[in-house]
């Protein structure tokens, strides 16, 4: 038999070393177990436990009745047939119901209507509410990526769009076909960034189309109204509405899925979140360089 150049058949050949993959194959890692205890979790004493059936106590269908409207919807659409009109109520008042009132008002007349809002998912909300409401035809949307019905009487869009609108107009030299111009969301107009686009709206817009504002959070309401009243040489009624009329209730809900009320008997922070807060304080903290 030949003589490899290695001598005998295969002395010296550099040998495989198979023992790694199956050592791996022996010793096969595991998934590691949790990086810390988990805690006990305490039962809730029965006085918090009272605490909780209060918070919850009254939640849950109300009971149908007959829809009647609130002294501040009549006053906003008793003053909208002849000024522009500012409303400050909480959400869940019925802001919204004064808009679809005036518009079912100047539907039959003819009269161009602008609903607009800041957010394109709102104003693809109300579109949708508005067509449910006063009929496909009757409802248009513009907004940076749609564009539908453009010619109907109400016009569903961004504010952005509407100002857009006056600024065409003013170069143009024509008019924007509108009687009436409902501004969802009127706080805007403080936001740093988009704030302007509500200035320029307001007031470009000529004094004999009627400004409807509606906002559950604009503070300073009447010198908000005093400065549209200056810009556009108009009168201005603010409108608020009374207290909240579904109520707010805030809880924490514990990472073992306990309840607890945020504020106790006495109206103040219920101090048996404390041990939650001292729990995240001795958890992981982000290291600053």
């Amino acid at each position: 038999m030949p003589r490899s150049k290695y001598g005998d058949r295969g002395r010296g050949r550099p040998k495989r070393d198979r023992s790694g993959p199956q050592r791996e194959r022996r010793n096969k890692r595991h998934f590691a177990g949790e990086s810390s205890r988990p805690e006990p979790v305490a039962a809730q004493t029965p006085r918090q436990i009272r605490a909780v059936e209060r918070l919850l106590s009254g939640i849950g269908v109300p009971e149908q009745r007959p829809f009647e409207p609130d002294p501040f919807q009549l006053e906003a659409l008793a003053a909208i047939e002849r000024e522009d009109v500012l409303v400050t109520a909480p959400t869940g008042s019925g802001k919204t119901w004064i808009a679809r009132e005036e518009i079912r008002r100047l539907l039959p007349l003819g009269k161009r209507i602008w609903y607009t809002t800041p957010l394109k998912a709102l104003t693809n909300s109300k579109y949708a509410e508005f067509q449910a409401a006063f009929g496909a035809e009757n409802i248009g949307i513009l907004t940076g990526d749609r564009k539908e019905n453009s010619t109907a009487p109400v016009i569903v869009g961004t504010t952005e769009i509407y100002r857009n609108q006056l600024f065409d107009a003013l170069r143009e030299g024509g008019q924007v076909d509108a009687e009436l111009v409902i501004l969802d969301e009127a706080h805007y107009l403080s936001d740093e960034e988009r704030g302007h686009v509500w200035e320029e709206a307001i007031i470009l817009s000529p004094a004999r189309i009627r400004l409807l504002l509606l906002s559950a959070t604009v503070g300073k309401a009447e010198e908000f109204a005093a400065w549209i009243g200056e810009v556009r040489g108009t009168s201005v009624r603010v409108i608020k509405a009374g207290p909240r009329p579904v109520e707010l209730r805030a809880a924490y809900l514990s990472a073992d899925l306990q309840l607890f009320p945020l504020f106790g008997e006495d109206g103040n922070y219920n101090r048996d979140l404390d041990r939650f807060s001292k729990r995240r304080d001795h958890g992981f903290r982000r290291k600053r360089f």
